[in-house]
C-alpha cells in the first residue's frame, strides 16, 4: 500500500496513544486500524529489541529483532516521548506490556494516552503454544500489564480506557468510537478496514506472528472459544487470571 500523505491538524495538539497489551491479542489489527487513519503514525513493539537483548530469550527470529531496534530504552523511550514523526497528529504505540522490564522508569507513560488491551489467559495461551511452546506467564504479560494500569490510574486520578479483545470483535465500530472520544478524537470509518498484506511499519518479527493479520481486510468475527488446555497451561492461566480480572471491570462498552 502507498504510504498515506502527512497530514497536520493545527487546531487539535498533538496525541500520543500507548496500547498495551499481552501477545496473542487483537494488538496488530488494532494498530492497523488505526496507521489507516491519515492523521496517525505507528510503531510496532519499540521495546522488543530490548527486551530480547537483556532477557536472551529465544524468540522467533531473535537476533534479527535485535539487530534492527535500538536496545538503549533511554533513546526509544525518548524517541516515544519526543516529536511525533512524519508530521502528524496522532502517534499511536502498539506495546507489549511484558517489554517494559522492571528496570524501566514507568515515569515515561504518563506523557501518553495509556489504553490497555485485554484477552482471557485461556484464549492467549491457546494461541500462544501454536508460536512458541516454551511459555510462562512472565511471557504472557498479564501482571505487568496490571502494574502499568495501577501506575496511570494513581497519575490521572481515573480509570484509563480498557478493551476487551472478545467484546471489541462483536461490535468493532462503536467500540472504536467509544476510545476515539475517551481520547478526544473523531472516529473515523477506516478504521475499520485496511488493505490487505504487509506493511513497512511492521516489525521484522512479522513473518513469524503476522500471517493471519497481513491476509485480513478488517476486524475477523468475533467467535466463541473455549480451549480445552493441558494441565501445565491451565496452571499459567490460572495464575494469569487475577491480573486479567483487575482490569476487566473496567472495560469500555460494559
Amino acid at each position: 500500500m502507498a504510504s498515506l500523505k502527512p497530514v497536520l491538524i493545527m487546531d487539535r495538539p498533538s496525541i500520543r496513544v500507548a496500547m498495551w497489551s499481552g501477545p496473542r491479542n487483537i494488538s496488530t489489527a488494532m494498530m492497523r486500524a488505526w496507521e489507516n487513519r491519515p492523521d496517525t503514525v505507528v510503531v510496532d513493539e519499540p521495546l522488543y529489541g530490548y527486551y530480547l537483548s537483556r532477557t536472551g530469550l529465544d524468540h522467533p527470529g531473535a537476533a534479527e529483532v535485535i539487530a534492527h531496534q535500538d536496545t538503549d530504552w533511554h533513546r526509544v523511550t525518548a524517541g516515544l516521548t519526543g516529536p511525533i514523526p512524519d508530521g502528524r497528529a496522532v502517534y499511536y504505540q502498539k506495546h507489549m506490556t511484558h517489554h517494559l522490564l522492571p528496570e524501566i522508569d514507568l515515569a515515561w507513560v504518563d506523557g501518553l494516552q495509556n489504553c490497555f488491551l485485554i484477552r482471557s489467559p485461556e484464549a492467549v495461551l491457546a494461541s500462544y503454544v501454536k508460536k512458541r511452546e516454551q511459555v510462562n506467564a512472565e511471557d504472557l504479560g498479564f501482571r505487568r500489564q496490571a502494574e502499568i494500569f495501577d501506575h496511570v490510574c494513581q497519575c490521572i486520578g481515573r480509570v484509563p480506557p480498557v478493551l476487551e479483545a472478545g467484546e471489541f470483535l462483536k461490535q468493532p465500530g462503536p467500540m472504536l468510537e467509544l476510545l476515539c472520544r475517551h481520547l478526544g478524537l473523531d472516529y473515523s470509518e477506516r478504521m475499520l478496514k485496511w488493505p490487505p498484506g504487509p506493511r513497512e511499519t511492521d516489525g521484522v518479527w512479522a513473518k513469524h506472528w503476522y500471517a493471519a493479520v497481513e491476509a485480513s481486510t478488517g476486524f475477523a468475527p468475533y467467535v466463541e472459544r473455549n480451549p480445552q488446555l493441558p494441565s501445565g497451561l491451565r496452571a499459567i492461566a490460572a495464575a494469569c487470571r487475577p491480573y486479567y480480572e483487575r482490569l476487566y471491570p473496567h472495560r469500555l462498552g460494559q
